[in-house]
């Protein structure tokens, strides 16, 4: 019975090694490589700054009762006064931003996207009146409204002067500020 058993096995073994390799597994629909290939790119998207036109001025109003900051700037070309925002710090130079809660920008401007617009931004009542010599930093950005993404500012800074606006002014800062 060995020796059948034997044989049985050296003849079964090379016949089915050659059935299973002249008969492969079928191919799947799930592969792990591809004959198509996809491509694709990214980029970052700029949005361009606005421009100051003309010099900031500080207005005291009376007393420093209803100050003001008349801000002169231009969007960039394809932009509009709808997709700008108004930014501003009363922590001094180079503290954050933050938007102008309640601050309607297009009640406050005139002008156009082509000439220019003028812009008036009421300072606070403690800043007006008071003063102490607290400076306003005022901010022009234009907001993409598909990405929420921001432009560079363009910004001015306003000093309320002593008492009741006496010796307040306001200059334009340079670009990116």
């Amino acid at each position: 019975m060995r020796k059948y058993l034997a044989a049985l096995g050296a003849v079964a073994l090379p016949v089915a090694m050659m059935l299973t390799a002249s008969n492969p597994p079928a191919v799947t629909e799930a592969s792990w490589a591809r004959g198509t290939y996809a491509s694709g790119n990214f980029g970052t998207v700029t949005i361009p700054a606005p421009t100051l036109n003309g010099q900031c001025t500080y207005n005291p109003g009376v007393l420093g009762l209803g100050a003001y900051v008349r801000i002169f700037w231009l969007p960039p070309s394809g932009y509009t006064l709808s997709q700008a925002e108004v930014q501003a710090s009363t922590s001094g130079l180079g503290s954050a931003l933050a938007p102008l809660t309640g601050y309607n920008l297009s009640i406050n401007t005139t002008g156009s996207a082509a000439a220019g617009y003028v812009t008036d931004v009421p300072t606070n009542l403690l800043g007006g009146l008071l003063g102490l010599g607290t400076e306003l930093q005022i901010a022009i950005v234009i907001r993409d409204p598909a990405t929420s993404w921001t432009s560079k500012a363009a910004s001015v800074a306003s000093n309320a002067g002593l008492i009741a606006g006496l010796g307040g002014n306001c200059r334009n800062l340079p670009p990116g500020t």
